[in-house]
């Protein structure tokens, strides 16, 4: 039946590479979420010309979500004849601006040197389509098969996700006993599970000061000076004291193995689209948006302390200095277990197909495995795919169709184990 199987999967190469290739054509930016639901929508007929029941779901009245920019998910479900777990295949079909530094359009997928360019090609849309053709190619090669099969395509993960698996999450959909196994085709290197993802708290400080004519300065209070300060504070206290934070998850790369802050904006002062000359002004507000990576063996209470602690020193020791700080938003560490079903059942999968031992890896930045633990409760939950996990988010992005066709076996075979025992807990 394996044999049979495999020899399906290649079969469906030209196949494979197509559906990619339409799936990159959809330019679902996020944000602000352009083309989910026409994306959802070919993704969802697709699979209900393959015998799947596929509905799609709106997540109304959560952010983001508008008559201009809907957010639609897809959820496409197929039983067997007898009862048996169910295996649900997630992929996120936004993916970030393409931004500057292209060779190729990134919307207008090249397949060349045994490659597929173009924005969401690694991250993640070759994933998706990697495990389409999987379960197309169980269906097709086996016949009847016990349990479940679903696939879903969703919104807004390179934005936390809420609108999308968070959603889905809590209407039910991703929890016991509806499902039971889950498989994220994220791109972290075909030869590796991820059983996880460090932390992520994001915040907005500002710093406040007084407005006045620039030419007096004196007159007013520098908002970003203060800022500076503060600054000044995270480079000489906070960023030594990261370093020096190590964990045993096995985060990939070796860099991520430590805490980490990145500065991901900052702005103070005139607009960055003002034309024209600049005003003469003191700045009264400067505000920084904050992203701290953290490790399982952190309290998270403990991580926003650290920024609060220094804000509150600089409020003290600084003159003027007055701030404001609005989290963003936070998700804990995830782990699952080594000796989860679906952790064996890939792992074991890897090694037939590559023939060598999958590595167990943690993501150094958060998935959507975050809401199926922790709003659905779900625990069997891993991230496998297709992709380099480098290649993410940057220009001129690609996933190899050699690791497509691969991903799409050990996926297949990883499925075939996991309906054949009943399902843990």
């Amino acid at each position: 039946m394996q044999d049979a199987l495999f020899r399906r999967i290649e079969e469906k190469q030209d196949d494979l590479v197509a559906l990619t290739c339409d799936l990159i054509r959809f330019p679902t930016v996020n944000p602000p979420g352009e083309a989910y639901a026409p994306c959802a929508e070919f993704l969802g007929e697709r699979l209900r010309k393959r015998g799947f029941d596929v509905s799609y779901h709106r997540a109304e009245g959560v952010v983001g979500d508008s008559a201009r920019y809907p957010r639609t998910n897809v959820v496409a479900r197929i039983e067997g004849s007898r009862p048996g777990p169910c295996v649900h295949f997630n992929g996120h079909i936004d993916v970030v601006a393409a931004g500057r530094g292209w060779s190729v359009d990134p919307f207008a997928p090249v397949v060349r040197d045994g490659r597929v360019y173009g924005r969401g090609a690694c991250d993640m849309k070759g994933g998706i389509a990697a495990a389409v053709i999987a379960v197309e190619a169980l269906l097709e090669a086996t016949g009847d098969l016990p349990g479940v099969l679903e696939i879903s395509g969703t919104v807004d993960e390179e934005s936390g996700g809420y609108a999308g698996v968070g959603y889905l999450a809590q209407q039910g959909l991703f929890s016991r006993p509806r499902v039971d196994h889950v498989i994220i085709p994220e791109p972290l290197n075909v030869d590796r599970v991820c059983i996880g993802h460090r932390g992520v708290w994001w915040a907005e400080v500002e710093t406040k000061g007084r407005i006045a004519h620039g030419s007096m300065p004196f007159l007013g209070d520098c908002a970003v000076r203060h800022m500076g300060a503060f600054l000044q504070r995270l480079e000489s206290e906070l960023y030594p004291a990261l370093a020096a934070k190590r964990t045993e998850m096995p985060v990939v790369p070796e860099g991520a193995r430590q805490s980490t802050l990145n500065i991901n904006a900052i702005h103070g002062g005139l607009a960055e689209d003002y034309e024209g000359l600049p005003a003469p002004m003191v700045p009264d507000s400067c505000r920084m948006v904050l992203d701290r990576r953290y490790l399982i063996e952190e309290d998270p209470e403990a991580v926003k302390n650290e920024i609060v602690s220094i804000l509150e020193s600089l409020k003290h020791d600084r003159a003027g200095f007055d701030y404001a700080i609005k989290e963003v938003l936070a998700f804990q560490p995830t782990l699952t277990d080594a000796g989860a079903p679906v952790v064996r059942a890939v792992s074991a999968a890897i090694e037939e197909v590559l023939g060598r031992p999958a590595e167990q890896v943690v993501s150094p930045g958060t998935y959507d495995q975050k809401h199926i633990v922790r709003v659905g409760h779900l625990e069997d939950c891993i991230a496998y795919g297709p992709g380099i996990l480098d290649l993410a988010h940057q220009p001129d992005e690609y996933v190899g169709i050699d690791d497509m066709i691969a991903s799409a076996k050990v996926m297949a075979a990883a499925t075939l184990a996991l309906l054949g025992k009943p399902a843990a807990g």
